[in-house]
């Protein structure tokens, strides 16, 4: 049997893949489309304290091998998810990681202290791509010192495993990735979508509602991949790999590139079982080449 395990640092998963967040919905979604035990771990969508409309429509549009979202971080806020949701995932075993935002360092805090005291939950994903209302909109990835600002005052706040997800919308990820790790990140996820947009010529006016939004997908893959490569030599974390990923051997140029485990976005909304099937491809492919670890495929 080959063993796919990994570990995170103070966290192991039965396998590397997990579902990233925004586009698995609370998990509860995808229980008619796959066996979520046999995932790594999901993260759910991004949360907030309280309960977020999100942006006017239209809200997603398709673009070249990828597609654009303005979604605005609709979510039902953390009392609902604990409340309704969460009650439902405990009979999974599968790791649970909530993705969590704020418009402020101090809703950051609350948020993260909330969520610290709910035992089920496994870690918490810091969604680190928006703008801080206290410094006039300034993004708090934007720059190492304001990241390492946020990702300090929850790193004290907080107990859990604590994975910090970057944006690509930066000059130097490697130094805001440095940033991160000395605050006390305990992994990196990366990358967050890439900004753009899109025109509807038959309006003559940008398709989005928002006119701008993140595009993700197969057209952000070799980007990523640099970005997962380059950080990977720069810090010394367990780094969680996005970007494009929607085949077997995607997930295998991203451990190559450093990754030591991988989240799959976009290609959930093609193919709901996506996930188990690069499971199944990675078990299939190891076996083939005698590989017996993962870690053994990875030291290569």
């Amino acid at each position: 049997m080959v063993d796919l395990s990994v570990d995170l640092g103070p966290i192991k998963l039965s396998n590397p893949v997990i579902a990233a967040s925004g586009t698995f919905g609370y998990g509860l979604e995808f229980r008619d489309f796959l066996d979520l035990n046999r995932l790594g771990a999901f993260c759910t969508k991004g949360l907030s304290l309280n309960p977020k409309i999100g942006n006017e429509g239209p809200r997603v549009v398709e673009t070249p091998s990828g597609m654009l979202n303005a979604i605005g971080l609709e979510n039902v806020g953390f009392e609902r998810f604990v409340n309704e949701k969460l009650p439902l995932l405990h009979g999974f075993e599968t790791r649970i990681f909530v993705n969590f935002f704020g418009k402020t360092t101090e809703e950051y805090i609350e948020m993260a202290k909330a969520l610290d005291g709910v035992e089920r939950i496994d870690g918490v994903e810091m969604n680190v791509s928006c703008p801080n209302v206290s410094e006039g909109g300034t993004y708090f990835s934007s720059k190492p010192e304001i990241l390492f600002e946020v990702v300090s005052a929850v790193r004290k706040s907080i107990d859990k495993f604590l994975i910090v997800k970057l944006s690509p919308n930066v000059g130097n990820i490697c130094e805001i990735a440095k940033a991160a790790e000395e605050a006390g990140a305990d992994a990196l996820s990366l990358i967050n979508t890439l900004t753009g947009m899109t025109y509807d010529l038959e309006t003559q006016k940008p398709y989005l509602g928002n006119v701008t939004g993140g595009l993700s997908g197969p057209a952000i893959k070799p980007i990523a991949l640099r970005m997962v490569h380059d950080v990977s030599q720069a810090v010394s974390l367990p780094i969680i790999g996005i970007g494009g990923i929607r085949c077997t051997e995607d997930a295998l140029e991203f451990l190559l590139a450093g990754a030591k485990a991988i989240q799959i976005g976009t290609a959930n909304f093609f193919d709901p079982a996506i996930t188990i099937k690069i499971i199944e491809g990675l078990e299939d492919f190891f076996e083939k080449n005698g590989i017996e670890k993962i870690s053994d495929f990875r030291a290569k």
